[in-house]
């Protein structure tokens, strides 16, 4: 038996030398498991499968775990890290603080400007009523397609300056809206250009068809927006709210976006940029061989129409077009790149919005009779003074050929 002095110097002894015995136990595991080769007199000092040390042992392997470390904070000292393979935050906030400022400036614009041309289109067409060409039919289809986009920048103006707090179902009726909005109307500027080609360049054969030109406008027009409505299924199915925000897409690499992305591409600017440029073409050819005063008038509301839908389309196609690479390429490039590439799809998507601006004027108040109705719809509607409406309208009456159906987009 032991008596209490004893057990106290033995706990003195054994609380002494048990971290030196816990740190030969870590070394002989280490050595273990990397095979670490010590040397002889170090590895035949290692304590027995019984953990049965003594103190001359213990001494032993203190010192050359003592060793050990001693080489190992010389090898630390001799490391360095390569800190360039070592991916870097990329910092957006300055994009997002542009973003937060400049795109609900330019939604409020845009929106307050095509309300007011599309609304006036879409009244004078119901108030004279004046859907009696293929020509009128597409117009009004236009003006509400645009009308639709325009009433959802409100919805997108408020997701660019905050959280989105609108819930799932507005979320997913924006990008819907949108979607069918745009799809519809570049159709519709396709048809808008097939039907002036009959029109003009092939008049023999489209007079034939004439007391059946409304009906066919008609039912083109609703097979465009059912068209519409089936590409836009995507944003039906996908869109959610990410990180309390309103999206697509749940990330830059998204293989959605990819698929979405080009096929918006394909079918809703470059069939219809083939389109638009085969049928007017053959429409400037055909006029160039008139010897109307009208046709020189003619063929600069063409180009107009053309350098319209160049100008707005093209530069955000081609931003789209690199962000659809990118993210088939597994995402951004650079941090540099990256930020470039957003500050452009800002910029280049409110220019190509403000085609809802530009339509009502490019294609319907073109049109000397169009604009005289809308004048007089001004006049009825009190925003207009008599003397003020017959001083704009004097000395402006259209001629025989000007009365003809293809006036409406054509004429001056």
């Amino acid at each position: 038996m032991f008596s209490g002095s004893s057990c106290s110097a033995l706990l003195s002894v054994n609380m002494r030398y048990l971290p030196n015995l816990l740190l030969a136990v870590l070394i002989w595991l280490m050595q273990i498991k990397w095979g670490l080769s010590q040397h002889e007199e170090d590895t035949t000092n290692y304590p027995d499968n019984n953990n049965n040390l003594s103190f001359q042992q213990l001494t032993i392997v203190t010192n050359s775990s003592e060793n050990y470390f001693t080489m190992f904070e010389t090898d630390f000292e001799n490391f360095s890290v390569d800190y360039s393979t070592i991916p870097e935050l990329c910092v957006k906030e300055s994009n997002r603080q542009f973003h937060r400022w400049f795109m609900p400036t330019f939604y409020s614009m845009i929106c307050f400007l095509g309300l007011t041309g599309n609304l006036l289109v879409i009244l004078t067409f119901f108030f004279f009523k004046r859907l009696k060409t293929m020509t009128d039919v597409f117009l009004l289809n236009l003006s509400f397609a645009d009308l639709l986009l325009t009433l959802s920048l409100p919805f997108w103006a408020a997701n660019s300056m905050a959280e989105w707090a609108l819930g799932m179902l507005l979320c997913k009726a924006m990008h819907t809206i949108y979607k069918v909005s745009f799809y519809s109307s570049m159709f519709i500027l396709s048809f808008i250009s097939v039907e002036r080609y009959f029109v003009i360049a092939k008049a023999v054969s489209a007079h034939r068809y004439r007391s059946q030109a409304v009906l066919l406008s008609k039912l083109s027009s609703a097979a465009i927006w059912v068209m519409a409505l089936i590409f836009s299924i995507p944003e039906m199915r996908y869109t959610t709210i990410v990180n309390k925000s309103c999206t697509l897409y749940s990330s830059r690499s998204d293989k959605l976006r990819v698929s979405i992305q080009s096929t918006q591409i394909v079918l809703a600017f470059a069939l219809p940029l083939v389109i638009m440029c085969i049928c007017y073409s053959s429409i400037i050819q055909t006029l160039s061989k008139s010897r109307s005063f009208e046709r020189n008038r003619a063929i600069k509301v063409i180009l107009a129409v053309v350098a319209v839908f160049l100008v707005c389309q093209v530069p955000y196609n081609v931003v789209l077009f690199l962000s659809t690479v990118v993210a088939a390429q597994g995402g951004p490039l650079g941090c540099d790149f990256d930020n470039n590439l957003l500050f452009a799809t800002d910029v280049t998507q409110c220019v190509a919005f403000l085609r809802c601006c530009l339509n009502p004027f490019v294609y319907a108040f073109v049109g000397v009779k169009f604009r005289n109705d809308v004048l007089k719809l001004m006049k009825e509607l009190g925003c207009m003074s008599q003397a003020r409406f017959f001083r704009y309208t004097n000395g402006r009456r259209s001629s025989g050929a000007m009365d003809t159906e293809t006036t409406t987009t054509f004429s001056p």
